[in-house]
């Protein structure tokens, strides 16, 4: 299906990159991507996805937009307070790009609920703060089949990692257990880092569609804001890890 003028003007920039072009510009019209986590991750990385055209975008999150957020959590205004962080977060992204669905899941993902959830989408973005959630959203995406990208964020640093299944390790390889030492309480962080570690989860998605580039397969990649560096660890698949079943 061609582009229209309006959307060659939207996506001039991209569509300048020779191998990306009109093909790769199809395939993130044609694309599905579920953020689980409408806070520090999820918004950034739901910014780049609507702008650059991704077809569909589903965000899921039960909390509403607190004054706190406002310090990392972009696509929350101040007039947004005590709304629906998913309702904003539809709004926002519908302002930057009209022409994509926008799904919203006000809701706590569960694991009673998270297969019938991510069963529509084709990549799945983990934007949540907690470990139970990263390890529930890895179990599932295992069990059905789904590509998803990690990512962490605690006071100046960050990490991010992609899985696809049958060709990398995922969660449980690098982390097989939960810890037993979570702090019960807010994790610190810089604004910024959020945004860093987001808008990289967005290139992930990208490249996953369009297969320009190498994805984070088999390495977890490393930010230290205040070192101002990045550093990639080697992964492989944990021999009786879910993963490699």
């Amino acid at each position: 299906m061609p582009l229209t003028g309006e959307q060659h003007e939207r996506y001039a920039r991209q569509l300048m990159l020779p191998e990306f072009g009109l093909e790769g510009q199809q395939k993130l019209f044609g694309a599905k991507v579920l953020i689980i986590g409408a806070g520090g991750l999820g918004t950034p990385a739901a910014l780049y996805l609507a702008a650059a055209g991704i077809g569909a975008i589903g965000i899921a999150d039960a909390d509403t937009v607190s004054l706190s957020n406002l310090q990392r959590q972009i696509l929350h205004t101040t007039p947004d307070l005590d709304q629906s962080k998913v309702k904003s977060a539809k709004e926002s992204l519908q302002a930057i790009n009209p022409d994509i669905a926008i799904n919203t899941y006000q809701l706590y993902v569960t694991k009673q609920n998270i297969c019938e959830l991510i069963a529509g989408y084709d990549l799945i973005l983990d934007c949540t703060d907690n470990f139970a959630s990263k390890f529930m959203i890895n179990d599932a995406c295992v069990k059905m089949g789904k590509a998803f990208v990690h990512a962490g964020i605690d006071s100046m640093q960050g990490q991010l990692m992609t899985y696809v299944p049958g060709k990398s390790a995922c969660f449980r390889c690098v982390f097989p257990d939960m810890p037993l030492d979570i702090p019960q309480k807010p994790i610190p962080v810089i604004g910024a880092v959020a945004g860093v570690i987001g808008t990289l989860q967005a290139m992930e998605a990208i490249k996953h569609f369009t297969g320009i580039g190498e994805l984070l397969t088999g390495r977890i990649l490393c930010f230290d804001a205040a070192a101002m560096e990045f550093y990639q660890v080697e992964l492989s698949q944990r021999t009786g890890c879910i993963c490699a079943a």
